[in-house]
């Protein structure tokens, strides 16, 4: 479903920028502008690929570039983008994040080892794909370090550098290049959907903040500390899990148990109880499994995490919120990246309820519109 509005208040201005968010289930775009020092929301949208794929709305899809190009010049079409002026994200499932330890060395060593070192990690020769690494800062001590006892069992810190090693595949990139082009976008930059949910829901703190990010076809766990990435895990298990495991249980379409996921969803209502108790099960694994990688990151290094940003369709269903508090012990938020935007008051509960989907198409334009500056 597209969701186009504000145009018709806004004349077409000079500066506009688009996010565009290719995702398994569903594409969506954002377009904004510069005005006064702040990003203006212009308009936004929403389209479900699963009928380009003659499936069901909500299912995972893998389609060809032709009918990603198709959706993309309707979505475009439908929520009045006025720009081709964009920025395109890569799925988690496209690309490879591995955190690599490296001996202590300068900037102009470590450009010669990694690309040596990344091999190891690498399935494919190192000339098929584009590869990009950062060292990650070393944690400043301070008094109350000192004072902290070791986490029981916690291993002392090894000696070295850590680095985040960033790799796609040529052709993910040439896919890419090839779906702006035939859809008459102007692509100035791919960038692998983390780094743009974390420009848009995760603020400078020096805490520990997991992103959560529950998609149709798997779970996406991001631990963020000092703004850098330092952890990310991937489940695969996501909301088209739930919409199965409904169709089996009650012997319903796989449409009609969409629908049955979205209105009902976890209500406690007694009428609901067999819908209530299929969806729990099948969020059980997924929470256990983010209560595993957290431990693991707490373990490691003797901190906590401070909240839990929750992004992604997956975590609009019905009463997901209220569960998700019960599973974790801290903190439990949804993202709310149009807070980053200004856009008119009356549209803020419309644009609170769905900006846990929409955290990756306003990170990307965000970061096109520090780019345009």
């Amino acid at each position: 479903m597209a969701i186009p509005f504000l145009n018709d208040l806004f004349k077409k201005p000079a500066g506009s920028v688009l996010g565009v968010d290719i995702g398994s289930s569903s594409i969506k775009v954002v377009q904004l502008r510069k005005k006064g020092g702040k990003a203006v929301l212009e308009t936004y949208g929403e389209l479900a690929l699963g009928p380009y794929a003659g499936i069901e709305i909500g299912r995972a899809t893998n389609l060809p570039n032709d009918k990603i190009v198709e959706a993309l010049k309707d979505l475009i079409k439908e929520a009045n983008v006025t720009t081709k002026s964009c920025g395109i994200s890569i799925a988690a499932a496209s690309s490879l994040l591995s955190f690599i330890r490296m001996p202590e060395m300068d900037q102009k060593q470590l450009a010669t080892m990694i690309p040596i070192e990344a091999r190891k990690y690498i399935p494919v020769p190192i000339t098929e794909v584009a590869l990009d690494w950062w060292v990650i800062p070393k944690e400043e001590s301070s008094f109350t370090d000192f004072d902290k006892p070791p986490e029981p069992g916690a291993k002392p810190p090894e000696k070295g550098i850590d680095v985040l090693l960033v790799v796609i595949h040529n052709d993910v990139l040439n896919r890419l290049n090839q779906i702006s082009h035939d859809a008459a976008l102007q692509a100035s930059f791919y960038e692998i959907e983390i780094f743009s949910s974390m420009r848009s829901v995760v603020d400078q703190s020096l805490d520990s903040v997991m992103i959560f990010d529950m998609g149709a076809g798997s779970t996406k766990l991001y631990i963020i500390e000092r703004g850098i990435l330092r952890a990310s895990h991937t489940i695969n298990r996501g909301s088209q899990e739930i919409t199965l495991a409904i169709s089996r249980s009650l012997g319903a379409s796989v449409g009609d148990a969409e629908h049955i996921k979205r209105t009902i969803g976890l209500s406690p209502e007694p009428d609901n109880k067999s819908v209530k108790e299929v969806i729990s099960l099948n969020l059980d694994y997924i929470f256990a499994e983010t209560n595993r990688v957290i431990g693991a990151y707490e373990r490691k290094y003797n901190k906590s995490i401070s909240k839990i940003v929750l992004t992604g369709g997956g975590s609009l269903l019905k009463g997901f919120l209220d569960l998700a508090r019960t599973r974790f012990q801290t903190e439990v938020v949804l993202g709310d990246p149009f807070t980053k935007t200004e856009a008119p008051a009356f549209l803020e509960p419309v644009l609170r309820t769905a900006g846990p989907e929409f955290a990756v198409a306003i990170g990307i334009a965000l970061r096109k519109l520090q780019e345009a500056e």
